[in-house]
């Protein structure tokens, strides 16, 4: 009885952790992506011409992106020299408040402004959610808990879309805004990572940038940044200006931005599922991801290539899209179990937002390439795009090449 009780607290905890985690994710997605859903309907609320369409939303998403940039490295390293908990609820906090106050925008200046600082507060939940996860379970059964938690939160686009489709575009950011503090209350109940704890009591340095400039360490965090770009040059691009995309194949239906994205985030759920089971079953990261990888390259070049594409043809390419984006939780584990406890969050927060941040340099290639380079093809669109996707995944498969497997490592130890 006096063994049994402890070991059953602990289980509880875990189960806690990992619930809390994966419906704060939901949360986050469902903020992160509900600017693509409501992309066209809120612009013309404010009155964005058609003509000012394409270039109001890449500055408003490039904003988003940057913030999520600079958000990943400055909670990253807090949660390294606070602990995760405390970092993570003022990440929650900034995003919830800024999403409410997204639904009273008046101009796409400050649009781009307050996604800019929904984007840093959205920065600080997955990476520190996949650290804490990883900290708290069994080396050889946390890739399981990390599955669950990007998984179950990749449904919030779902949610995104339904809310949006029930409700006007203002409604749908100020439901995500109360999602998100409703979700403190919560946050109370999971425990601090044992491991931060002890680390936290030596003299160890914690959250230190300037580690990861060593030779040795950043080679694998450029790695591990490579094999998560596939990802968001597939929702980031493919997915959001998939509308554009069918008119340029020539379709003469009328494809709907919001079902694109919630048809990518379905096969992201089960993407995500299928690609931490699978690396699970092959007792490998690697292997998973590469898998994930060679299938989202033959799905972007055959959502590239296709004619006069119909609704129904966009919306069963995004959802296998999504599902070959879907090895976020494998790609964010895989470089949470690179590096020491001490830098742990710091990489594992900052890597998946510099994979979201590098979005900005894929959309500013598109966009040259598309006015400048394929100016007079008749589709400038496609043309662009395949070129960057040809950039993207060589960079991808390169760096999966020189990461080491990281299936069951041992992670309680720090950098020195």
């Amino acid at each position: 009885m006096t063994t049994s009780t402890p070991l059953k607290v602990a289980n509880s905890q875990i189960i806690l952790t990992v619930l809390v985690c994966a419906l704060g994710y939901f949360v986050d997605i469902y903020d992160l992506i509900l600017f693509a859903i409501v992309r066209t309907d809120s612009l013309r609320a404010i009155g964005v011409t058609p003509d000012l369409m394409q270039s109001s939303s890449e500055l408003i998403l490039n904003s988003q992106m940057v913030g999520m940039l600079l958000g990943g490295l400055l909670f990253g390293v807090l949660a390294d020299k606070r602990g995760r908990l405390s970092v993570l609820l003022g990440s929650i906090l900034l995003y919830s408040l800024m999403n409410i106050a997204n639904a009273f925008v008046s101009s796409v200046p400050m649009y781009a402004v307050l996604r800019f600082f929904s984007g840093i507060g959205l920065a600080g939940e997955l990476g520190i959610a996949i650290t804490l996860v990883s900290e708290v379970m069994p080396a050889k059964s946390r890739g399981y808990g990390t599955t669950i938690v990007a998984s179950m939160g990749i449904l919030g686009a779902v949610a995104a879309y339904f809310v949006h489709e029930l409700f006007n575009w203002q409604a749908a950011f100020v439901i995500g805004g109360v999602l998100g503090l409703a979700l403190l209350a919560l946050r109370v109940r999971v425990s601090e990572s044992s491991m931060f704890l002890n680390v936290k009591q030596t003299n160890e340095k914690r959250g230190d940038i300037s580690m990861l400039f060593k030779k040795k360490r950043i080679s694998v965090y450029i790695a591990c940044a490579a094999i998560g770009i596939p990802i968001w040059y597939v929702i980031g691009l493919l997915v959001t200006f998939a509308p554009e995309f069918a008119r340029e194949s020539g379709s003469v239906d009328n494809v709907v931005a919001g079902q694109c994205v919630m048809w990518a985030y379905v096969g992201l759920a089960g993407g995500d599922l299928l690609s931490g089971l699978l690396s699970q079953f092959l007792k490998s990261r690697k292997l998973s991801v590469l898998f994930f990888i060679l299938f989202t390259t033959v799905m972007s070049f055959w959502y590239l290539t296709s004619p006069a594409k119909s609704a129904a043809t966009t919306y069963l390419q995004c959802g296998l899209l999504g599902f070959g984006a879907g090895y976020w939780a494998v790609f964010i584990t895989t470089a949470a179990e690179q590096f020491g406890t001490n830098l742990r969050a710091t990489v594992a927060t900052t890597i998946p937002n510099i994979v979201r941040g590098g979005l900005v340099p894929i959309l500013l290639a598109f966009s040259a390439l598309r006015t400048s380079f394929f100016a007079q093809s008749e589709t400038p669109f496609h043309s662009s795009a395949i070129v960057i996707a040809i950039v993207v995944l060589l960079f991808a498969g390169t760096g999966l090449y020189f990461l080491r497997e990281t299936y069951g490592k041992p992670l309680n130890y720090v950098e020195h």
